[in-house]
């Protein structure tokens, strides 16, 4: 039968003044036990924190916040994602116009004939044209995007972060190795088209199950990193007192994180576009495999200065069973009455273990009331990002709408696929402008700019990006001699004139492509603030051993955009572009305001929920060695003050 829970076990419980910052030391736990476990009571060792005093309300409300440095072992990670990047990006910035455009005239590769003098034409191989080109590069983003709900749960569960990064490196470059083949110019000139097709298919398919598995788990690891997970009371070098905040560590990690992930891009997009209009298709599939060869090399290298979070088992099924008990006898037939019950402020506070007598309480329960609270946090987040598929609409219109939009414009000489580099470049110099000067500014001014704020301003960037893509479009329209089938006009070799569908020579405006720069600035500064805070707000908001897989709901929100943008495929296509961007303008303005009212509540408490106590949950390993400290005796434990000093090594 299930013991009582003692306080003489236990110890201490959670003191509000942990969240509230009282004057009192925060108590932490590094290898505290859960009260619960299969109903019955264990020990556990609760001791001061040695990371220096928890700030008062009073402290937290006056005194500046810093952040801790960034680890160099934290930089050896964003390298490895840098090459990652490049290699990914540089393979799907040619998938537009490999799938989309035909041959050009005397080429076997793809690449263009005389390309320094035939300054307006652009590279292509299947000549499938622009609504297949949209459909399977959004089909690739959701596939890329779908697998982190399973590698995250691989991760979290059995393999570990760091195998399931390894694994993942391998397949990512048997796709790489195919796609490469799939352009082999001997390939790209038989004829076949489907047989390249299919080739390019599984290519991408295998590369996006390999990065699927690589993205929800380098993002936890590089931030795990920094040791600190509290707030503490310091002072900096010029003796003023301050408060360290994990919180603003995290986002600084993930903005050089970030930073690291555009240098790649920008290089990587920028270097195989040229590859592929003075060379070949090959050979920008090819360089991106070579690089991706170093990020095994250096994970090896550098492995025994990580910290890593091993295995825990199975978490998820217990979060769920945990969900569905919280659900139950929530729900009511009146819609007003079923919101008011399900927002009642118990939701996650009735299902806490020390809710329930020994005897009631599930045997699948074993874990303590702060690990509830961690859970319910976790949720909040995923809620939270089921908005963000309105705004990923916005940004997937970078690599291939805009792509084909800039084919229709005066290029000269410049690949047009190389002006969505304007979106990395961006980022590259406006981040560390936006670390060093913009938040720390805003700090000092008393202004909390927290991630529920920057989001909602993400939103809104995307939504102005794409009234800029809107009116380029339909200039674009005005300006061409084949009017509202702009990108479908072709010289007609018969007649020497414009034609929809020609055999010759693409026609494009006067419109010169570096129109476009606003709206991919735009792009770039909406990333800051609803990309880069998506990473920080998962990472942050995270039950410890769920990290990976709320990294992946996350991602996978790339995966409904993408979704979504399927839905809109029909819209991708002459004449209806104006109507494509405009659509996506209005989902991401309306759902940015939509999203402030909706979420300002967890606005202010952000301090509050970045602090919550270390919850606990037991794995099948650390039942054995809890059975093992139930060995001791009763006595023994009355000696020694109600702890057992039970030090898993997990």
């Amino acid at each position: 039968m299930p013991g009582n829970i003692d306080d003489m076990f236990v110890g201490a419980k959670h003191d509000p003044a942990l969240v509230d910052g009282q004057n009192e030391k925060r108590r932490d736990s590094v290898t505290e036990l859960p009260a619960v476990i299969e109903g019955q009571k264990t020990l556990r060792n609760d001791i001061i924190s040695g990371e220096g005093d928890f700030p008062t309300q009073e402290e937290i409300a006056t005194l500046e916040r810093i952040g801790d440095p960034v680890p160099w072992k934290a930089y050896t990670i964003a390298f490895v994602e840098l090459c990652e990047r490049f290699s990914y990006y540089g393979t799907t910035v040619v998938y537009t116009n490999y799938i989309q455009r035909g041959l050009p005239m005397g080429s076997t590769s793809g690449a263009v004939p005389d390309a320094a003098n035939n300054l307006n034409s652009s590279p292509g191989a299947l000549g499938l044209g622009q609504r297949a080109a949209t459909g399977l590069t959004t089909m690739n983003q959701f596939w890329v995007y779908l697998i982190p709900l399973f590698s995250a749960y691989v991760a979290d569960a059995h393999w570990g972060r760091y195998k399931t990064i390894m694994v993942s490196i391998f397949v990512a470059i048997i796709g790489h190795v195919i796609l490469v083949a799939s352009a082999a110019p001997s390939v790209l000139s038989s004829g076949n088209n489907s047989g390249s097709l299919a080739a390019f298919i599984i290519g991408m398919l295998v590369m996006g199950l390999g990065t699927g598995g690589f993205k929800p788990n380098i993002s936890p690891l590089v931030a795990e990193q920094v040791p600190a997970t509290v707030m503490r009371i310091s002072t900096d070098k010029k003796g003023n007192r301050v408060i360290v905040d994990p919180a603003i560590t995290t986002t600084r990690i993930y903005n050089y994180f970030y930073l690291f992930i555009n240098v790649g891009a920008l290089i990587g997009q920028i270097s195989m576009s040229y590859a592929e209009r003075f060379v070949g298709f090959w050979l920008a599939f090819m360089l991106p495999t070579i690089l991706f060869l170093l990020c095994p090399i250096v994970m090896v290298l550098c492995k025994k200065n990580y910290k890593l979070t091993p295995p825990t088992g199975s978490v998820l099924g217990k979060a769920t069973k945990l969900f569905f008990l919280a659900n139950k006898g929530k729900w009511k037939l009146n819609p007003r009455a079923c919101w008011k019950s399900l927002h009642d402020g118990n939701f996650w506070e009735d299902v806490k273990p020390s809710r329930f007598a020994p005897e009631n309480r599930p045997s699948w329960m074993t874990f303590d009331d702060a690990w509830v609270e961690e859970v319910g946090r976790g949720f909040r987040a995923c809620e939270v990002f089921l908005w963000l598929p309105l705004y990923w609409l916005t940004y997937n219109q970078l690599n291939n709408n805009l792509t084909s939009q800039a084919a229709t414009m005066t290029l000269n000489g410049l690949p047009n696929d190389v002006l969505s580099n304007l979106d990395p470049f961006a980022l590259i110099i406006l981040i560390p402008v936006f670390d060093l000067l913009i938040y720390p500014g805003l700090r000092r001014a008393g202004i909390k700019f927290t991630p529920i704020k920057k989001i909602t301003l993400g939103f809104l960037l995307g939504a102005l990006a794409m009234v800029w893509a809107a009116v380029m479009q339909q200039y674009i329209y005005w300006q061409s001699p084949c009017g509202y089938y702009a990108g479908e006009c072709y010289i007609d070799t018969t007649t020497g004139l414009p034609a929809i569908g020609g055999d010759g020579d693409a026609v494009v405006v006067g419109i010169n492509v570096w129109a476009q720069t606003g709206a991919y600035v735009l792009i770039a500064i909406s990333e800051i603030f609803a990309s880069i805070v998506s990473l920080e707000y998962a990472f942050t908001k995270a039950p410890k051993n769920m990290r990976s897989l709320v990294m992946s709901v996350s991602l996978f929100m790339s995966a409904l955009a993408a979704a979504l943008g399927e839905a809109f495929v029909y819209l991708a296509n002459d004449p209806l572009l104006v109507w494509n961007y405009g659509v996506a303008a209005v989902l991401a303005g309306v759902g940015g305001v939509a999203f402030w009212f909706r979420y300002a509540h967890l606005d202010a408490q952000e301090d509050m929920l970045n602090n919550l106590p270390s919850g606990h949950l037991v794995t099948a390993h650390e039942a054995d060695l809890i059975n093992q400290g139930r060995s001791e005796s009763e006595s023994d434990v009355e000696k020694r003050g109600g702890l057992v000093d039970v030090q898993p090594k997990i």
